[in-house]
């Protein structure tokens, strides 16, 4: 197994920077509480990262979000793109257009990129695309160096396959996360642009700078133009008969669902970019010259590493395509039977693709219909009507994001789950990190994120409620160790995640359910192949006393070969959780 570095730095996503745009609702003695806590422990074990970001809020200031008394940065960005909107509409193309590559790197089914590609095809003027690379937002969100690999590989994919249509696509690194909108105007005034077409990301750093950006780039003569595309629905098109947006999923989805049937014009694709006009390559001779730049120093990958994961994850939107395909061909029949087995390779293994953006989540979906015997999506197979419902997550958790940004910002979804005493025990932290629990199933899991940046996530569930609930530590400790070792790290679905298994989040499991990992074990990986594969450990071991080896006669074979006993016991640490969830929520129910 690889060694495990612990991060001295680094945190989620969060508030970038001094809030932009919002001084819409002026302070009043009404909505002026205390913004930040004293979180020094948080602090400490890097559950909150000061070198970017201010101290954890408190309570008060996270439901003034939920009371309408501060204004969610989408509601900024949405506010900032209708006032503007006539004065963009007025610009004339000049020499060029851009398209901004962020989480989104793909030429087919590019909402922002057709966009853009048609307007300069109308023109008659070249297309340009562009990525930028923040060492500094690699650092501030937790990117994993296995991600920013990943990324850096499809870039230089996507970059030879625009190249073939004469696109240029340039790929620059920018140290400090703060300079990037100057930067990016500076060079979109040195390239001639008139117009910029980019696809909203939902964390509130992103939301911020592209209020920021559409508002400075009028000013230059820049009609800059965000638009959403990375959800098959976008945030703030579902509400509830109450006008409300959903907390639970199952109402969510079933509005989800009922808007695609009487919309299906949203599960319509948009065409690749076509060639552009002649002597582009001259004209902009550099950008094509521009090599994709090598990893940050501060998200590099040893050469054992490279080596590993690049013959485990194959980049590009071709082999995103090919991977969809193949699942539904094979596979997506007994999904739905079959998919909570980590030992089934029953699943579509396609996160890493939905992450980066090289395979849309409305072509998946519409993929799954096409393959369906009706073109309803919830009727027809079963295996893929669950599917579909598993993508549709995805969508879920970018309009919890949208609607309460504070989760982005170190707060649970459920504010008074902040109350809760957590613990702190790097001893445990590290065993559970590094698979040295007792618990088979729990260190299986983390030993196969730690070889191949990826769970199943069937195991997410378990690791992550054996963290918060077994160990009693910051769940937040774990939502980060996942986001700084997962390829396919999102930080609304991680976020939604852990939030379920610590029941602190959107739509969760009740406090009071607390996995059994033995349970678990015995349940999802019955005749323990998944254990056996990634604990050599065990392999010896026979029958049940695989998922209990010091509990079920196994102990001289798992001592022998140095298999830890369990860390802690789960029916004490049960009893444990139990009370110190109602002692910080000062109640008996979830």
């Amino acid at each position: 197994m690889p060694s495990i570095e612990f991060a001295t730095n680094g945190k989620r996503k969060a508030n970038m920077s001094p809030d932009i745009s919002q001084n819409k609702r002026p302070a009043t003695s009404k909505n002026r509480v205390p913004a930040h806590k004293d979180s020094s422990k948080e602090e400490e074990y890097n559950v909150v990262l000061r070198e970017f970001y201010p101290s954890e809020m408190t309570n008060a200031r996270a439901l003034q979000y939920n009371n309408d008394e501060l204004p969610r940065p989408i509601a900024v960005l949405n506010d900032a793109i209708s006032e503007t909107a006539r004065e963009r509409e007025r610009i004339p193309v000049k020499d060029a257009v851009v398209h901004w590559f962020k989480c989104d790197l793909r030429t087919q089914d590019n909402k922002a990129l057709h966009l853009a590609a048609e307007k300069a095809k109308t023109s008659n003027v070249p297309l340009i695309c562009m990525h930028v690379i923040s060492p500094q937002d690699y650092q501030a969100h937790f990117t994993s160096a296995v991600r920013v690999d990943f990324v850096l590989r499809t870039l230089e994919i996507l970059k030879s396959t625009l190249g073939q249509l004469d696109i240029p696509l340039y790929v620059e690194t920018v140290d400090k996360r703060k300079t990037i909108p100057n930067r990016l105007l500076q060079l979109w005034e040195k390239w001639g642009v008139s117009h910029v077409y980019t696809n909203i990301e939902y964390e509130v750093d992103e939301l911020r700078r592209e209020a920021l950006l559409t508002q400075q780039s009028l000013e230059k003569g820049i009609a800059f133009t965000a638009v959403p595309d990375t959800c098959v629905v976008a945030p703030g098109e579902l509400s509830s008969q109450q006008g409300k947006q959903y907390a639970v999923y199952s109402p969510w989805f079933r509005a989800w669902i009922a808007y695609l049937h009487s919309h299906p014009e949203h599960l319509e694709l948009y065409e690749k970019p076509g060639k552009n006009p002649a002597g582009t390559r001259e004209k902009y001779e550099e950008l094509f010259r521009a090599s994709v730049p090598d990893a940050p120093e501060n998200k590099s990958l040893s050469a054992e590493e490279k080596t590993r994961f690049r013959s485990m994850w194959p980049p590009g939107e071709d082999e995103a395509h090919e991977r969809l395909h193949k699942f539904l061909d094979q596979k997506v029949g007994k999904y739905k039977d079959s998919r909570n087995f980590p030992a089934a390779n029953s699943t579509a293994v396609l996160s890493v693709h939905f992450a980066s953006g090289t395979l849309s989540a409305r072509t998946a979906v519409k993929s799954a219909r096409d393959a369906n015997s009706t073109k309803k999506l919830d009727a027809g197979n079963l295996g893929i009507v669950g599917w579909i419902s598993e993508v549709a997550w995805r969508d879920f958790y970018k309009h919890v994001l949208a609607h309460w940004p504070y989760v982005c910002m170190n707060k649970p979804f459920k504010p008074e789950y902040t109350n809760i005493k957590w613990e702190y025990d790097m001893d445990l932290f590290r065993a559970w990190c590094s698979g040295q629990t007792g618990y088979p199933i729990v260190d299986a899991a983390m030993r196969q994120l730690n070889y191949t940046g990826y769970m199943h996530n069937r195991c997410r569930m378990i690791v992550a409620s054996f963290l918060a609930k077994d160990l009693l530590i910051d769940w937040r400790m774990g939502e980060t160790y996942f986001m700084e070792h997962l390829i396919d790290g999102d930080f609304a679905s991680n976020n939604g995640g852990w939030g379920f298994s610590a029941s602190t989040g959107v739509d969760p499991q009740p406090y009071f359910r607390i996995f059994n990992p033995l349970l678990q074990s015995e349940k999802f990986d019955a005749e323990g192949e998944y254990i056996r594969k990634w604990v050599p450990e065990l392999e010896a071991v026979k029958g049940k006393a695989i998922h209990d080896p010091y509990g079920r006669g196994a102990e001289a074979q798992a001592e022998k070969n140095g298999y830890p006993k369990h860390v802690v016991d789960h029916k004490g640490a049960r009893e444990k959780a139990l009370a110190r969830y109602k002692e910080g929520l000062g109640r008996a129910t979830a």
